[in-house]
């Protein structure tokens, strides 16, 4: 393992309504407000299960959603500099590549027998892919990739002598700012699982590799489980973190240190901007509304880490969510969407009643992240039961948006009026 240095740096039409097809599943009982429900268009060779029964999105009016590409376990996504969209598959090992073809995208393989292939960026032609173990480099032209090059090694996976084959977060993601800096996460191995801040490489956190390369320094700790990653229109770097399950009441009273009905709704799932030096808090302090409080079950009487000297994280949201991946948009979209970030929220797996599945959009103000705000919705029915996961959303070169859902293993074209 390598020295790391402690020190902080149709063919289908497009339909936006049921026209004699057999009715669709019905959307979430609590539409978000100012949505509609269209049926998701699916061309007829792309129609294996689950969407080979109709269904319900709800999207902002005008808009239209149709599967586009058929990719199963498909993750995080990319727009090649080519105009191809590249989405990662870990489950397989692979990068595939889809090529616009009229109203679908055409499948082929770019990288395969990879680890776990995950978080996925360019810098012009130069193609960063995350896996499970290490960080690459390739040279992307002519819709392939070659020279590959290794800018981190040793990062921990299952593999791993020491985790003894547990890790339940060894996915990576990787971002690259404008000065040609790299970011990746390396997620925590458990849920309250502390001997991971320790490690070396420490675990839950965000290590960043200077412009020009070199040793990667750590960036931020406390980051249970960043898998979004992404870089914002002024440069600055975020996550969306997955927060921990089962926390216990730190209220005073008679539920005080038991897991109860608290935990539906604790603690909430957060959106980040990442300096160098910034704590997360992970597992000592949990975000709360106005700040972070104590957990108590890691650090009941505060010695371990005072949650009071942590600043307030930029944006919170639905506990349990699991937001996953993050992206920016900067006026590629119409009216409220033109700037803002989007996140793919994969759903609760443990939350009675579950929390729905969503893409979310975050509006871009004063150089932050404003409320949640569903932009597309209507995954899950009423009864708690889904047709589909989103993984990841993007924006693409012809102003329409790219959802990857490794569920129902489809990526879906969502089209604002017009595109």
């Amino acid at each position: 393992m390598p020295g790391w240095r402690a020190s902080v740096a149709c063919a289908a039409v497009l339909v936006t309504a049921a026209c004699g097809q057999p009715a669709p599943t019905a959307p979430s009982a609590s539409a978000p407000s100012g949505l509609v429900p269209v049926t998701v268009a699916v061309p007829a060779g792309m129609a294996q299960t689950p969407l080979d029964t109709p269904h319900q999105a709800l999207v902002p009016p005008g808009w239209t959603l149709s599967a586009w590409a058929r990719v199963p376990g498909a993750r995080l996504a990319a727009w090649a500099p080519d105009g191809t969209l590249l989405v990662s598959v870990p489950a397989s090992g692979r990068v595939v590549r889809l090529t616009p073809d009229g109203q679908q995208g055409r499948t082929s393989v770019v990288l395969e027998g990879l680890d776990q292939p995950h978080g996925l960026a360019f810098d012009g032609t130069t193609l960063y892919v995350a896996e499970s173990d290490q960080i690459n480099t390739f040279r992307y032209t002519g819709g392939t990739a070659s020279d590959r090059r290794i800018i981190a090694s040793g990062l921990p996976d299952t593999r791993s002598p020491e985790l003894g084959g547990a890790y339940a977060h060894a996915l990576k993601s990787v971002a690259v700012t404008p000065d040609g800096a790299v970011y990746f996460s390396i997620g925590s191995t458990g849920n309250i699982s502390a001997a991971d801040r320790a490690a070396d490489p420490p675990r839950a956190t965000i290590l960043r590799i200077p412009p020009g390369g070199g040793a990667p320094v750590l960036f931020s700790s406390g980051v249970r489980n960043g898998t979004g990653l992404a870089v914002a229109p002024d440069g600055s770097v975020w996550t969306a973190v997955n927060n921990r399950d089962d926390v216990a009441d730190p209220r005073p009273g008679p539920d005080y240190g038991k897991v109860t009905d608290y935990v539906n709704d604790h603690p909430p799932e957060f959106l980040a901007r990442l300096t160098s030096g910034r704590e997360l808090g992970w597992p000592f302090c949990n975000p709360d509304a106005d700040g972070f409080v104590r957990d108590v079950q890691t650090n009941a009487d505060g010695s371990e880490l005072d949650c009071a000297t942590l600043p307030p994280v930029e944006q919170t949201f639905g506990a349990h969510s699991a937001p996953l991946g993050l992206s920016f948009v900067d006026g590629a979209l119409p009216g409220p969407f033109a700037q803002g970030a989007l996140l793919g929220v994969h759903g609760s797996w443990n939350r009675t009643p579950p929390r729905a599945p969503e893409v979310s959009f975050f509006g871009w103000r004063s150089g932050t992240l404003g409320p949640q705000q569903t932009l597309v919705g209507g995954f899950q029915s009423g009864d708690g039961t889904r047709w589909g996961r989103p993984v990841a959303a993007v924006v693409g070169p012809d102003g329409a948006v790219y959802v990857t859902d490794d569920y129902a293993g489809a990526v879906y074209r969502l089209a604002p009026p017009g595109r």
